[in-house]
Formats: C-alpha cells, structure tokens, sequence
C-alpha cells in the first residue's frame, strides 16, 4: 500500500510509525517523479509490514519539504524511529532504489 504524506499526518504517520519509512518528495509536473511513479509502487507492494511507502507532494507540501531540506526532486529519505536516516535524489532502477532500501534497513 502507498500512503500519502501531507503536513497534516506527516508526524503520526511518518515520525511515529512503527516501522521504517521511505518518503517520496515529488512533483506532478516532475518527470523524472513520474518515471519512479511505479517503482515507488511496485517496492511499497514488495515491502508492505516492512516498510511503510508513501508519497509527498512538494508543492502541496512546501513546510514539510523545506523541513527535510529538499532542493531537487525525486527526493526520497528514509525514516527510522522518527529520524531521517538515509536520503538520495533523482530517478534511477527499481534494483537501485531497493539496494538504497536495503541499505538503509539494515
């Protein structure tokens, strides 16, 4: 499941969940943002009761995206315990995306 990350839900939904969690920075107008699109699907499918997935629209979102320090989108960071652990920008393979994942969950 792919949740959607807005300022209003991002502490209980994010900060205090109870599994890690990787937030997509987007953009509609973004292209690259729309290519990662289904693989940000596809790994919270993969991943589900592991890793909570989701999305965060930059333009509906400005505070939350300054708060996190995203200048370039797809922003994607990594969230355990309510802190960021790991952030990476731009598109790039589901094998990538997965092996930064992996990375960051270990």
């Amino acid at each position: 499941m792919e949740y959607k990350f807005t300022t209003d839900n991002f502490e209980a939904e994010v900060l205090q969940a109870d599994v890690p969690v990787l937030v997509d920075f987007f953009a509609d107008w973004c292209n690259p943002c729309k290519m990662m699109g289904p693989v940000v699907a596809k790994l919270a499918e993969e991943y589900d009761g592991k890793l909570k997935v989701g999305k965060c629209n930059v333009d509906e979102n400005m505070q939350t995206a300054q708060q996190y320090r995203v200048s370039s989108i797809p922003a994607f960071v990594i969230f355990k315990d309510g802190k960021p652990v790991s952030s990476f920008v731009g598109s790039m393979s589901a094998a990538e995306l997965k092996a930064k994942v992996e990375e960051a969950l270990r």
